[in-house]
């Protein structure tokens, strides 16, 4: 394990809060956070939204060194790959180099609300790669006609530009969208500890490009409570299958998390028991990611920071250093 992130949970957090907790994640140690990208949250309890470019520009002038990518971001129908690639040069030219560009092939949550028709997974997956090459050209700072499948840009020139391109981290969730992440991304973004999909991305293209892996996660004085949390405000993470994907409405979700229960959210960590994180980041190494980050659920911020500035980040980085010698000792 390389690096250990923050999550920054736009559906949660108003924009302000969001620039501190970017901050206070700088001063406790992490090395990046990734912050979401919605235009809906997923329940009404959770109760926030905002415009992440706007979030992540204030965030590029309050912190020094954490690196920040958004996670992730949609290009595909709400917003032109032609004015996310604007959105993404300006915000890696603020940040000096520590912006990535994490993308994904969304949810009809956000997408619908321009009333175009939502598309089948394999037709969204196409739309991304396409959207990917667009991004790419315009980054190179020429003017750029692309009449492709599925979007035209005329004339276009992006006149301001980082001194590098940020790099495009892939989300995926299954064989087909890892394929793409290797042959197309910098990157791969998973939210499960899962080896053949990270074995997808490397057979893609991925070799040893990075692999990000999020952590559900709730801090609290005891397990109990903690689980009360995660059924309260995140309780989409008990959903199955493609349902976080196709449903449209926040109404819609309300309805759907109300048959989940407590044992369909046991993937999240629960409570104080710091060797329950420890087991979960070492399931996401051995899974092959070498970066981690940590989506705290709950209002309860401030505690889980300082319990990882006290506690998780340095056993953490102990177990991450040891085994990396123990490695060369093998070789």
């Amino acid at each position: 394990m390389t690096a250990f992130g923050y999550a920054l949970s736009s559906e949660e957090h108003p924009p302000e809060e969001l620039v501190r907790l970017a901050r206070r994640a700088e001063e406790v140690g992490f090395d990046f956070a990734m912050i979401s990208d919605h235009y809906h949250p997923w329940t009404s309890q959770q109760g926030q939204s905002g415009f992440v470019w706007s979030v992540l520009g204030a965030i590029a002038q309050q912190t020094r060194h954490l690196r920040v990518g958004t996670g992730v971001t949609c290009p595909i129908l709400r917003i032109h790959p032609a004015i996310i690639a604007q959105a993404a040069a300006t915000t890696a030219r603020l940040f000096g180099g520590r912006f990535s560009l994490g993308v994904g092939s969304g949810e009809n949550l956000n997408e619908h609300i321009l009333g175009l028709p939502w598309p089948e997974p394999m037709r969204r997956l196409e739309m991304l790669e396409e959207a990917i090459g667009v991004m790419r050209r315009l980054w190179e700072g020429e003017s750029v006609t692309h009449r492709g499948t599925f979007y035209t840009v005329e004339q276009a020139r992006l006149f301001t530009l980082p001194t590098e391109p940020p790099p495009i981290l892939v989300a995926a969730s299954g064989p087909e969208s890892a394929g793409l992440a290797g042959r197309a991304g910098d990157g791969l973004v998973g939210t499960a500890p899962d080896a053949k999909l990270v074995a997808e991305f490397e057979k893609a293209g991925g070799g040893r490009l990075p692999r990000y892996g999020q952590i559900g996660v709730c801090y609290a004085r005891s397990e109990k409570s903690a689980r009360k949390t995660v059924l309260e405000i995140w309780p989409n993470t008990g959903l199955s299958g493609d349902l976080a994907w196709e449903i449209k409405t926040v109404a819609l979700f309300e309805e759907a998390v109300k048959r989940v229960r407590e044992e369909d959210v046991e993937d999240v960590v629960c409570g104080p028991d710091l060797d329950a994180y420890l087991e979960a980041i070492e399931r996401y190494a051995a899974a092959g990611y070498d970066h981690v980050y940590l989506h705290q659920i709950g209002h309860e911020q401030d505690a889980f920071l300082e319990f990882c500035e006290r506690e998780l980040l340095p056993a953490a980085l102990a177990r991450a250093n040891g085994t990396r010698r123990k490695k060369r000792r093998e070789r």
